[in-house]
């Protein structure tokens, strides 16, 4: 191995230098490899207990609401308190919630009902997590080391969407739902486990102003800070409207294809590997128009692969076209993310990052139903391409945006860092 490459190698590792980070990034690896064995293995209890695309998209609905009613409060909280301290709280209740829908499925008593109690209370555990996790890296990284950590932290997280969802169909066809989800229940140990083993410098405690003053004023400094605003917004129509492809493959799996949950899980993993691909693309240093550039590419890319994917009867096309998608939309949000990250004030941070999760996780409720009531009604392939047209116009609106963003920077070469209106 050369000299050159092995530093190119060790660059695109860098975070991993950090102690801290190293712990936190092997736990989170192997909890959320679990994470997606329960939700796979979820949607495909919902389907088979009811045999409805509606069912699917009221379950999507029921997990991702709390996260529209209480990300922003979790921001800020995530702002107040040790950020360490509540990510072990709401990994401790996620391992409750994965231990109780182990139980009642095993013990053969499972409803639907029950499905989307659990899936409700996961969501609200959700809503504090994801904050406090995304504004908890640069604790363990510093400012320098913080995009090629967050590349990282995606990677694992779409290592895990690869393995997980495989692992999933295979115990599907074999051992049934329960056993995915007491493997689920048990990762959540190893996260346990690796955060009480980081070593931190005590955090001061930021100062108690009212609970609604905190949140109103990180609301009115993303809306004053254009770059952060714009990012938001758009995030949230293409979280809300476009990302809603997870919801319906149950039905492309069983209904469409006519195949089983290894087929199932088979396309989840293609959506995984183009995933884990945009993430390994992000560990290379990106100037901020590289950053921009990625969005216009990344909804694009996944605006074609949806499209494809919808009409798809065949297989090998079906994963491919998944693998595409899957490559598009996590090289958006990932993007965003380290947009955001970078541009934000530290003492903002959690509320801006709960506001991310909001856009991101807290818009799907509205996405889900509307792609399940659209599916029933039409068909999968239908609302999978409203998802797809959503997307693209994405794409053509950075596209625009872009353009107006280099000719007034052509017109103007010496301005003030944040005085024009930007993308990000």
């Amino acid at each position: 191995m050369s000299d050159s490459f092995r530093a190119r190698l060790e660059d695109r590792f860098r975070s991993l230098r950090h102690r801290n980070f190293r712990l936190f990034w092997t736990g989170q690896m192997v909890s959320v490899i679990g994470t997606w064995m329960q939700s796979v293995a979820q949607g495909w209890l919902m389907h088979r207990l009811t045999g409805s695309a509606w069912m699917l998209g009221v379950l999507g609905f029921t997990q991702f609401f709390p996260v529209t009613m209480l990300s922003l409060w979790a921001g800020v909280i995530a702002d107040r308190v040790d950020k360490r301290r509540l990510i072990l709280i709401t990994q401790l209740l996620a391992l409750v919630q994965a231990l109780v829908l182990a139980t009642v499925v095993s013990a053969g008593v499972i409803q639907p009902w029950m499905v989307l109690v659990l899936a409700f209370a996961f969501g609200c555990i959700n809503a504090f997590d994801l904050p406090a996790r995304q504004s908890f890296l640069v604790e363990m990284v510093g400012k320098e080391d913080l995009p090629n950590a967050i590349a990282l932290n995606s990677a694992a997280f779409n290592v895990a969407r690869v393995l997980g969802p495989a692992v999933a169909g295979v115990l599907l066809a074999t051992a049934g739902e329960a056993a995915c989800f007491w493997i689920n229940a048990l990762s959540y140990l190893v996260v346990i486990a690796m955060l009480l083993r980081l070593d931190l410098a005590a955090r001061v405690a930021a100062a108690a102003a009212p609970a609604r003053d905190s949140l109103m004023e990180g609301v009115r400094y993303a809306l004053a800070t254009p770059q952060i605003r714009n990012l938001l917004i758009l995030l949230g129509v293409m979280c809300g409207l476009g990302f809603q492809y997870m919801t319906l493959l149950p039905v492309y799996a069983r209904a469409i294809l006519g195949a089983g949950p290894g087929t199932y899980g088979l396309m989840v993993s293609a959506f995984g590997l183009g995933s884990l691909l945009s993430a390994i693309v992000l560990t290379r240093r990106s100037d901020r128009w590289g950053l921009r550039r990625n969005l216009q590419i990344a909804l694009a890319t996944a605006a074609l692969g949806m499209a494809a994917f919808a009409w798809s009867r065949w297989l090998p096309l079906t994963l491919a076209m998944g693998f595409a998608c899957g490559f598009g939309l996590i090289l958006y949000v990932a993007t965003t993310n380290v947009l955001l990250q970078l541009t934000v004030e530290d003492r903002f941070r959690g509320r801006v990052m709960s506001l991310y999760t909001f856009m991101f996780i807290g818009m799907s409720p509205v996405g889900s139903i509307l792609a399940g009531a659209i599916a029933q009604r039409f068909g999968a392939p239908v609302a999978t391409s409203v998802c797809a047209t959503v997307l693209l116009g994405g794409a053509f609106w950075i596209f625009y945006r872009l353009r107006v963003l280099a000719a007034r920077e052509a017109a103007v070469t010496v301005a003030p860092v944040g005085q024009s209106e930007r993308v990000g």
